[in-house]
């Protein structure tokens, strides 16, 4: 993942602005199930930093082996990846034990100032594809510094909880919240989380993904 690290620090503003008490989740219900349970994390580097071993989904797998045994984590995070790259890889992700999708992509495409229409429609197909298939999904919100103008940054911020609405979905408001600009919790590029980071955001995304495992597992 590429930034311009001079504009990180407007970034600030959004990481405080844009930042906030994550909303109770939506859960859609579904049938329990005694088969394997796994969960994919469709994701770019974010997923992978500072390591698979280290990252984020890697955080979330001992959380369920605490709390929900018998759910396993599949990180499909790849260094780089867009919503388009997402897209395109999804179908041979989504298999027959795959119960929950976790959309973790955005970042890059905000960034390279991918066309908002074009990141929206992304996240749509990946969203429908995993409902089609009877896969529950929690999306993730990104954010995205004023690299190509407030409008688009502002635009950026809007399109997830848009999504959410519009799907039915959870929604973790902002991936990076605690994260985002904290020298403490990146690597020296000062962009991709270190342990900490990743722990922080693991941290983020369990309050909306816990409730989702209950119904799945009829608890």
């Amino acid at each position: 993942m590429v930034t311009n690290l001079g504009s990180l620090a407007v970034a600030t503003v959004l990481t405080v602005a844009f930042s906030g008490r994550p909303a109770a989740p939506t859960v859609r219900q579904g049938p329990a199930s005694s088969g394997p349970m796994r969960i994919v994390v469709l994701g770019d580097s974010l997923a992978v930093s500072p390591s698979p071993e280290q990252g984020f989904p890697a955080r979330l797998q001992q959380k369920l082996d605490e709390q929900s045994p018998g759910w396993k984590i599949s990180n499909a995070g790849v260094r780089g990846d867009t919503t388009t790259g997402g897209r395109r890889r999804l179908a041979p992700l989504l298999a027959a034990d795959v119960r929950l999708l976790v959309v973790a992509l955005g970042a890059n495409d905000g960034l390279r100032g991918v066309r908002l229409a074009t990141v929206e429609d992304n996240l749509s197909a990946i969203i429908t594809a995993a409902q089609q298939r009877g896969i529950q999904v929690l999306l993730c919100g990104m954010e995205t510094p004023p690299l190509h103008g407030w409008e688009y940054t502002v635009g950026f911020h809007e399109l997830f909880p848009r999504l959410a609405a519009r799907y039915d979905v959870p929604l973790v408001p902002f991936l990076l919240t605690g994260v985002a600009l904290a020298r403490d919790m990146n690597l020296g590029d000062g962009v991709h989380p270190n342990a900490a980071g990743a722990r922080v955001i693991a941290d983020n995304v369990w309050p909306h993904l816990e409730p989702m495992l209950r119904p799945l597992t009829g608890v």
